[in-house]
């Protein structure tokens, strides 16, 4: 896979030309739009490896020189979805070098924000000198972007390095394990008091109470709603932005007695 060709633009395109190319592919591949995962899982694993210029350099020159095992009968060319990774990890030798240690490799994963809330499995296409190979790896629960797992003997005796990417959410933003949604809520429900409906990344859905003479704004907590916390069984906070908006019909007699106390 061509990661220059993915988002449309050629090797010498500047980090500002990749920059807002990758944005408009996102925007319009977004799987929360009804975009395919896989094409913008495609666009993701691009975009890391351009935007970063340490990645893009071993992208662009993906026969890794000196480092013994690479390149030749036995050493390992490391693909994941039909793509030739450039930052791999050269063969290590510990202090007797007779029994070479296990070689150890690297890739980036990307996945949504609904699949590192579950926790789930993904199938990793590696291909090696030895043939392709299928390897299955557990995403755990409550993953960040960022993070880095270590995953032995997937081929050949060897260990893998993932670093998972979190595409980002259009209804829920991260903030460590607590997840922050906008809500719009009319002025006059901010005045009088309502209660609103809320459908968490769980599935499920609260019907929150917004109090009388709520400053817009607030934020409203509904706790044990958010990301789960590595090793533990507790989750972090869903919480809510109140962000007001003015009705476009707004019964007169409202108007008249907000003018009426205005005069008061």
């Amino acid at each position: 896979m061509d990661h220059y060709q993915t988002l449309g633009v050629g090797k010498n395109a500047t980090p500002e030309e990749i920059k807002k190319a990758y944005r408009k592919l996102a925007s319009s591949n977004h799987p929360d739009k009804g975009g395919d995962t896989a094409t913008f899982q495609r666009i993701q694993t691009a975009y890391d490896v351009l935007s970063d210029t340490q990645k893009r350099q071993q992208y662009d020159m993906p026969e890794p020189q000196g480092f013994p095992g690479f390149g030749g009968p036995s050493g390992f060319h490391f693909n994941v979805n039909g793509m030739d990774m450039g930052d791999i990890f050269s063969q290590f030798f510990g202090g007797n070098q007779h029994r070479p240690q296990k070689p150890i490799f690297r890739t980036t994963v990307a996945i949504s924000l609904q699949q590192s809330y579950t926790g789930s499995q993904q199938v990793l296409n590696l291909h090696t000198q030895k043939g392709p190979v299928n390897a299955t790896i557990n995403i755990p629960k409550g993953v960040d972007n960022g993070n880095q797992i270590r995953y032995d003997n997937l081929i050949d005796g060897a260990s893998l390095i993932v670093e998972f990417r979190v595409h980002p959410d259009l209804k829920f933003e991260r903030q460590g394990q607590d997840l922050y949604s906008p809500q719009q809520i009319s002025v006059l429900d901010l005045i009088v008091g309502t209660k609103i409906e809320f459908t968490t990344i769980s599935g499920k859905t609260f019907e929150v109470n917004v109090p009388a003479n709520t400053q817009p704004f607030m934020q409203l907590k509904i706790a044990g709603q958010g990301m789960p916390i590595p090793n533990t069984s507790m989750y972090g906070d869903q919480i809510l932005l109140l962000k007001p908006f003015i009705p476009d019909n707004i019964d007169s007699r409202i108007v008249d007695s907000i003018l009426q106390h205005k005069t008061n």
